[in-house]
């Protein structure tokens, strides 16, 4: 879908001529001239303005009345007035008005010094209140929620929080309760507003009204500085501001990138920066003695690690995960491939495609970008949840259909969020995505949907309807699509199934394309730089090597030595807990980057780096539409903690490789000549919001061809339940170190819970909130059933969280669920 063309308008305020966008509000437009006009309920993110304030009355002549500058669209040859008495009185008056029941306590509200209506009163009020009698009192301050505390006495009903939620987030938490002077935001019943969103309200109140209850008289404006820097927690990947005292992290805030998170946060972006200076966090080397890990010096813990690499030299593998940059995963992959002559490394949790197919996927010409999503004419959401995997992108899809008309299709196992959105929903079995792409595939191309939707799982008929209405949709269709659609032993064909459908649909072209969710934060960035078994930097050819399921065999077979973990644990983040806890208890050395001892680290780690945190790294990371973008440090180091490119570079120097890296930006420099489609980017040019390298020239490096259709293997059809039910697992957002050991967000850290049907649960004799043992093969773990209505029957989804990966595979299985 086209985005709306910007044609400039010649307009007059306060007597000087402005050229401002045709139909953008005037309160936007006078802002090309360099005149502010006051607003409290306006915010153009929210979508069209309600006027609800009155506080940007202006004058426009030809018109009688006053208008208010958010809802009157700028025309050509309109003439404005904001200085004129008239205004002046009105805008008085609003001031006075919302100031009768409003508190004076500035010195202690949490918004002094940062609040508009503060700001405001300077210098649109009139300095004097004629307003006597008692003010309006509520009890303060009541928790909103754990996260949110809200001071009834100081909101202005503005409505900007009770839109946001139901009009941006669509959680539909918040409500106005009772009418006229006795109005107050909250919500049904004095329900906590819990939602993956809701600490956005924070910064949309224009008051002191909502404040966050960890930051909370913690700092005053003038005791902080504000740090740009990127929020390295999910893929998402968005632009954020740390607030800063004393070194310490105290807040974190959207920076508003349109091209990346539209000035939105989650609440685990928002909160978990906690974490940063938790009592859990790992602040200086150790090494494991006696069977506990003990602090060291850093040059003991360098050289143990280094003499433990070198003595399995040729036998040693390599996971990176959340977190890790481009440069540390450039520099793993020198490590294992230059001076320990390995190739097993890997950052994805299952394997993938292979090289050129992988390559083929990632072309400049078939890349969507975030807004594509927005102005698409059709969105297919494929095997992710947006919610879960890349909050954000969840809320810019909601964005799109609300409006802008995009027409979403969901096709997945497990019910989504964004069900209620679409036009069209599809379910597929659990694992049996390559056999849904096969049918679609077929249903574009006429051929036979029937048994591939048969081995899917799916409806053959909803299959047609889903593809019948991507052809009629229009030209922008963007596919949004997980990792794990692509990930296990057939990556390859579910990869190639994909492409095709690529292809029949024309999606190389600008507004359509692909929008890959990895399963890690940097997953894009770290493939990039070459950590992949078989790719080297910028998906040049490679000696091939194991992948993360092989690394993990070949350790508890023995045929390889050593472990070198950067950023992850693969006993908690990978499928197959209980091969991954046997190959960490058989490998002779593993050496970890961490800043929490996780349970495989504890258990099994014999050298522990520790990691930064996303406040005090400096590097790169890609997004997943192909942005690379810049970290900035905000505070500095805790402890003994060190640059992790350091790290790499020191234990590589012990291990025979001499690598110059005197600063950070030198490894920048160095991954930036390794990756032919980096190349000529620096620092400099990422400046504030970063640069997506598929527009680049530098792009066309990045040989792959257009993809033509191919004759597709014929899928193996999902397991039929019997009894059993066939086993999903998906990763919830609160599934996280991050989230467990940051105060504020302990109360929602995931637990092991199943998902059933209510025919399923019937059938078993289980309601919601019973405790069950769910078994595969010998293999279980304790969950707590939840019980919802649009599971499809014969389906179990297990939360991957207390160990519940356990059972989770590359490949579809059946399970048992009994009553614990």
């Amino acid at each position: 879908m086209p985005r709306p063309e910007v044609r400039m308008v010649t307009l007059t305020i306060d007597g000087r001529e402005v050229e401002a966008p045709e139909n953008s509000m005037l309160v936007d437009g006078a802002k090309h001239g360099d005149v502010e006009i006051p607003v409290f309920c306006y915010e153009p993110k929210l979508g069209p303005p309600v006027g609800a304030c009155r506080m940007c009355l202006v004058e426009v002549e030809g018109i009688p009345k006053l208008q208010t500058a958010c809802s009157t669209p700028v025309k050509d040859g309109m003439v404005v007035h904001t200085q004129t008495e008239r205004v002046r009185k009105a805008q008085e008056a609003v001031v006075e008005f919302l100031l009768i029941n409003h508190p004076l306590d500035c010195p202690v509200c949490d918004k002094g010094g940062e609040c508009p209506l503060q700001d405001i009163s300077y210098g649109w009020g009139g300095g004097t209140s004629r307003f006597i009698e008692p003010k309006r009192h509520f009890r303060k301050p009541l928790a909103l929620s754990p996260l949110v505390a809200i001071d009834r006495e100081r909101c202005i009903l503005c409505y900007r929080c009770v839109r946001y939620s139901q009009e941006i987030a669509e959680d539909y938490q918040l409500v106005l309760l009772e009418r006229g002077a006795h109005s107050y935001v909250g919500t049904f019943d004095s329900t906590p507003y819990v939602a993956p969103f809701a600490g956005n309200i924070i910064e949309l109140c224009p008051v002191g009204a909502l404040t966050s209850r960890a930051y909370r008289f913690r700092a005053r404006p003038w005791d902080i500085e504000a740090a740009g820097s990127i929020c390295t927690l999910c893929p998402a990947q968005c632009n954020i501001s740390f607030t800063v005292r004393d070194d310490r992290v105290l807040r974190v805030m959207a920076r508003d990138n349109p091209d990346v998170d539209d000035g939105w946060l989650c609440d685990k972006g928002r909160f978990a920066y906690q974490a940063v200076h938790a009592d859990e966090r790992v602040v200086e080397p150790m090494v494991r003695e006696g069977g506990t890990l003990r602090p060291v010096s850093w040059e003991r813990a360098l050289d143990e690690a280094a003499a433990a690499l070198s003595r399995a030299r040729g036998r040693v593998g390599a996971l990176a995960g959340d977190g890790a940059t481009n440069e540390e995963g450039y520099l793993l992959g020198r490590l294992l491939r230059e001076a320990l002559d390995c190739n097993d490394l890997d950052s994805r949790v299952a394997r993938g495609p292979s090289r050129e197919t992988a390559r083929a996927l990632s072309a400049p010409a078939l890349g969507a970008t975030v807004p594509d999503v927005e102005f698409a004419h059709a969105v297919l959401v494929l095997d992710c949840e947006p919610m879960d995997d890349m909050p954000i992108l969840d809320l810019r899809i909601r964005k799109g259909v609300r409006r802008h008309g995009m027409r979403l299709v969901v096709a997945t196992s497990r019910p989504s969020s964004l069900d209620p959105n679409a036009a069209v929903s599809v379910r597929f079995a659990p694992g049996a995505g390559e056999a849904f792409l096969a049918a679609l595939d077929a249903a574009l191309a006429g051929g036979d949907v029937d048994s591939a939707a048969g081995a899917a799982g799916a409806d053959p008929a909803a299959v047609r309807e889903l593809a019948r209405l991507l052809r009629e949709a229009g030209d922008d269709v963007v596919v949004v699509w997980g990792e794990r659609l692509t990930g296990g032993p057939r990556g390859e064909q579910a990869a190639r199934a994909l492409l095709n459908v690529c292809a029949r649909l024309n999606l190389r072209r600008d507004g359509a394309g692909l929008l890959e969710i990895p399963s890690s934060a940097n997953g894009r960035g770290l493939r990039e730089a070459g950590v992949l078994p078989g790719a080297g930097p910028g998906w040049s050819e490679a000696a091939d090597g194991r992948d993360a399921a092989g690394i993990a065999r070949a350790l508890a077979g023995g045929e390889l030595g050593a472990l070198y973990l950067l950023r992850t644990d693969p006993v908690r983040t990978h499928p197959d807990r209980t091969v991954w806890s046997a190959a960490l208890a058989r490998a002779n050395a593993v050496i970890a980057h961490a800043s929490v001892l996780t349970e495989g680290l504890l258990e099994h780690a014999t050298v522990v780096f520790p990691a930064e945190s996303y406040a005090e790294k400096e590097g790169t990371v890609t997004h997943p539409d192909g942005r690379v973008q810049r970290l900035r440090p905000a505070i500095g180091r805790p402890g003994g903690v060190r640059a992790e490119w350091q790290v790499l570079a020191d234990v590589a120097r012990r291990a025979g490789l001499e690598i110059a890296l005197p600063t950070g930006a030198a490894a920048t420099k160095l991954l930036f000549e390794a990756v032919p489609f980096y190349a000529g980017l620096s620092l400099v040019d990422l400046a504030a919001d970063g640069v997506r390298w598929p527009e680049r020239d530098a792009a066309s490096a990045l040989d792959a061809p257009a993809w033509e259709p191919v004759e597709l293997e014929r899928p193996p059809a999902a397991p039929s339940p019997n009894g059993a039910l066939r086993l999903g697992t998906f990763r919830p957002i609160w599934a996280a170190p991050e989230v467990e050991v940051s105060p504020a967000l302990r109360f929602l850290s995931a637990r092991a819970r199943v998902e059933l049907s209510p025919g399923d649960a019937r059938r078993l004799g289980l309601a919601s909130g019973a405790r069950v043992h769910v078994s595969h093969d010998g293999t279980g773990v304790a969950a707590e059933v939840v019980v919802r209505s649009d599971v499809p029957a014969g389906s179990a989804f297990l939360h991957e969280a207390q160990g519940a990966n356990a059972l989770s595979s590359g490949e579809p299985r059946l399970v048992e669920v009994r009553p614990a």
